[in-house]
């Protein structure tokens, strides 16, 4: 059965063109459309299977405005654009396009194109129906459970978080009990650890009187449809309180997702989705809610009204760490440490995708951990018991890395003394680590996307082909969007690799989590150099967590390993190197007077009052006070902290 392909293209040459080239190639072409209205029309009339899509066309609206409605209805889409820009780029991704092709372009890129999208769209819909099948037999099996409404929630809330992200989820009926506040909810603390949220938790993290919770109760509004709020918006008036803007406030909300259900007796339940990210929810969020709306419902029936909810399954929840013997949990993430939203939402999506065979592209700055993300990977997919394989793109010459992938046969070259199989052979049945795959010579583009189109390679000196069952993990810490609009990338393997990308953020995105990594190393390395770990010291976290770390948790982990070969085992680790590389000062033996320092070029009054002032932690006044170690009263080194303006954030 031939495609259809529907044309928006508001230049006559160039929308002809692709007419002839689409027909003479097999494409049934349904229409061409010159604005965003004349496409609207088209596709009421006829769905097409593809939409290739300009970006810029008459009318007021462009193609990006077209693009969200043929996602909300599971149309695929190619965009085609004048000129590739880095802006461009950025705005075409938010609509998650199955393909991009920059004016002007070949007929065999077309083509190769058409042909990515329509396989990228069919494994999404395939996806997407796996997917819900699985969640609607989830919640068959938490309906049918004898457990009560918080461990009901508990298990929606594990098995909604890689399909729906968020950081706070809440459940209650509608229209709200001003006299108390019945919704549950669980707060995400870790990967999979979530805090119980009831009216005591919410009283105690608020800081609210029950009397003023009632007051917050009574004027929040209820949501009758489905609804998405962006950037702290909420339905309620100005300077009044509200549940909502309470919740916003609280958990630093960015988004949130409302979907009621009806309740067979004519109550209406709702389900809410917070995240702390802007602009998390979409029409894709709540088309999938829609399709598991009965079983949701089905839920909540039994939240509410079950046949006992007394009654517990073994393993029973602590009400203050949502946590449960027998949930699904991830050992394959225990070294991946933090539980900053930003690294969570990235663990979700590596947990959704590990079960299938899908090419992933992780990506992030050197030293987030793109390897370890690519191990969990694997670890997690069906493929865990083959061979996982790495191999770094850019440690390799280029004169060397189509043997070192593909291998060679014996005598193909000067020292090809017998065959040897490639890394893509090695990792027959498992997965193969590219990382930096940004590196790879222009040649080597074609030689990966010829593998990721047909599933087989050509050895060097071979003349036969081999079919290899290989999944590709691809990771860079380059932007291939620039790199691609720089045409230092193809644009065909950008879109192969590109199927499912995660993003790691960098350290400095995600500061909370550092003296919690800190912590890791420092007993990792002390236990290693067998010597006892008494903590950090305090001036040093302060140091840690102001600095921007260029390096990531690399750089992190080996300033810690540093501290700690050189820690007497007796004291708390402390920076022995300035971070960044500059030797660390040294804390003199003999604490010099301020004229001493005025004289001294290496150092200015300024930073050596800091200087002195941290090694007190702030502390001005008494014995072996700031004021005390450098030899003046107390008032006048007040009064120099305040004509130099030395602030408590400098210390």
């Amino acid at each position: 059965m031939r495609k259809k392909v529907l044309i928006v293209e508001d230049e006559f040459i160039v929308a002809s063109n692709l007419r002839q080239v689409l027909q003479r190639s097999g494409y049934e072409v349904s229409g061409i459309a010159t604005s965003a209205e004349e496409a609207e029309e088209n596709l009421q009339r006829d769905r097409p299977d593809i939409v290739l899509l300009d970006i810029r066309l008459q009318g007021e609206r462009s193609g990006i405005d077209i693009a969200r409605k043929l996602k909300s209805q599971h149309i695929s889409f190619v965009y085609l654009s004048a000129n590739s820009n880095q802006k461009i780029l950025e705005e075409a991704k938010l609509t998650y396009p199955d393909g991009f092709l920059v004016k002007p372009f070949r007929k065999k890129d077309l083509l190769i194109m058409l042909d990515i999208a329509w396989s990228r769209h069919a494994q999404s819909l395939e996806t997407r129906t796996e997917r819900e099948i699985l969640l609607q037999r989830q919640l068959t099996e938490i309906s049918n459970a004898h457990s009560d409404s918080r461990q009901k929630l508990l298990q929606i809330a594990e098995i909604m978080q890689s399909c729906i992200p968020f950081d706070l989820i809440t459940a209650g009926l509608r229209p709200l009990n001003t006299g108390q506040f019945n919704d549950e909810g669980y707060l995400r603390v870790g990967f999979n650890e979530y805090q119980f949220i009831g009216e005591k938790a919410l009283l105690t993290i608020t800081n609210l009187k029950k009397t003023a919770l009632s007051v917050i109760l009574a004027n929040s509004h209820v949501d009758i449809n489905t609804i998405i709020y962006n950037n702290g918006a909420t339905s309620e008036k100005p300077n009044v309180p509200s549940l909502q803007k309470t919740l916003i406030e609280t958990f630093n909300i960015q988004s949130y997702l409302v979907f009621p259900v009806l309740l067979s007796n004519g109550l209406s339940f709702h389900y809410f989705f917070y995240s702390r990210q802007r602009n998390m929810y979409n029409s894709n969020h709540v088309a999938l809610l829609d399709h598991l709306r009965l079983s949701l419902a089905a839920v909540a029936e039994k939240m509410i009204y079950g046949d006992d909810p007394a009654i517990s399954r073994p393993g029973q929840i602590n009400p203050e760490r949502g946590t449960q013997d027998g949930t699904v949990n991830y050992p394959e993430f225990r070294s991946i440490i933090g539980n900053h939203h930003l690294l969570l939402g990235a663990l979700d999506l590596a947990a959704q995708v590990a079960f299938y065979n899908t090419s992933v592209l992780i990506l992030g700055e050197s030293g987030t951990g793109k390897e370890k993300l690519a191990r969990a990977i694997h670890l997690l997919s069906p493929r865990k018991k083959a061979p996982y394989v790495t191999v770094n793109c850019a440690a390799i010459p280029p004169t060397l890395i189509e043997s070192e992938l593909f291998g060679h046969e014996k005598g193909a070259f000067t020292g090809a003394t017998e065959r040897r199989k490639g890394k893509f052979e090695q990792a027959e049945g498992g997965t193969i680590f590219l990382d930096e795959v940004g590196e790879l010579s222009p040649d080597m583009q074609v030689k990966i996307l010829r593998f990721l189109q047909e599933k087989e390679i050509q050895c060097i000196g071979g003349n036969s082909l081999i079919k290899v069952n290989v999944r590709v993990v691809a990771a860079t810490n380059r932007n291939l969007e620039k790199e691609v609009a720089d045409g230092k990338f193809r644009l065909d393997l950008y879109y192969r690799l590109n199927v499912f990308p995660i993003t790691l953020p960098s350290l400095r995105e995600r500061k909370s989590d550092i003296k919690e990594l800190a912590v890791y190393f420092a007993e990792k390395f002390c236990q290693e150099f067998n010597k006892p770990f008494h903590g950090i010291l305090p001036s040093m976290m302060e140091d840690m967590m102001g600095y921007d770390w260029p390096g990531n948790i690399r750089e992190l982990e080996n300033v810690i390993e540093q501290s700690a070969i050189l820690n007497d085992g007796k004291s708390k680790l402390a920076l022995k190197r300035k971070l960044g590389g500059q030797p660390a000062t040294s804390a003199p033996k003999v604490i010099k007077t301020l004229e001493d320092v005025k004289t001294a070029q290496a150092e200015t009054e300024r930073e050596y009052i800091i200087s002195i002032l941290k090694q007190t932690e702030g502390r001005i006044r008494g014995t072996n006070g700031a004021a005390h170690l450098m030899n003046i009263k107390p008032t006048t080194l007040e009064s120099k902290m305040i004509k130099l303006k030395i602030r408590r954030e400098d210390l």
